[in-house]
């Protein structure tokens, strides 16, 4: 693994590690809250309770083979901590084949919060989930991460 990018050796795995200048709860808030999600992720019946399964919808991706519909269920939370869902996309005999578990943590730091994602499940044998890999954590990084934090500048 690199410092520059530390799941590089890891084909299975994206990891993201970001500093958000809000406090956990707030952030917590943008993990947990639908309407919220919808702003920086995808809408989505979200509900805080383990077992609960429900649907994403966001702009299908042929070229990764994403359908644009995720059916999803949340696997853990600790309230403000950790959060953990899994991710399967709506065409399960897609070429995609996405079954993947994402992990958000948070930690207090200073006025704000670190935040750990971990997304792992991708198949390094399965050419789309390889593509599909280096899109999101790219995607991760940039796009999602200045959404995430756009909305979280707006509950101020």
């Amino acid at each position: 693994m690199t410092p520059e990018n530390p799941d590089q050796d890891d084909l299975t795995t994206i990891r993201v590690d970001q500093f958000l200048a809000h406090p956990p709860a707030k952030v917590w808030r943008a993990l947990t809250e639908p309407e919220l999600i919808a702003k920086w992720l995808m809408p989505g019946d979200f509900r805080l309770e383990v077992g609960h399964r429900y649907t994403m919808r966001g702009t299908p991706m042929p070229g990764t083979g994403f359908s644009g519909t995720v059916h999803a269920e949340v696997l853990a939370f600790e309230v403000e901590r950790m959060l953990r869902v899994a991710w399967r996309d709506a065409d399960p005999d897609g070429p995609h084949a996405a079954d993947w578990t994402i992990t958000w943590t948070l930690q207090p730091e200073g006025r704000g919060t670190r935040l750990f994602l971990v997304h792992d499940g991708f198949d390094p044998d399965n050419p789309l989930q390889r593509r599909a890999r280096s899109i999101m954590g790219g995607g991760w990084r940039t796009g999602v991460a200045q959404r995430l934090d756009e909305v979280l500048r707006q509950l101020d």
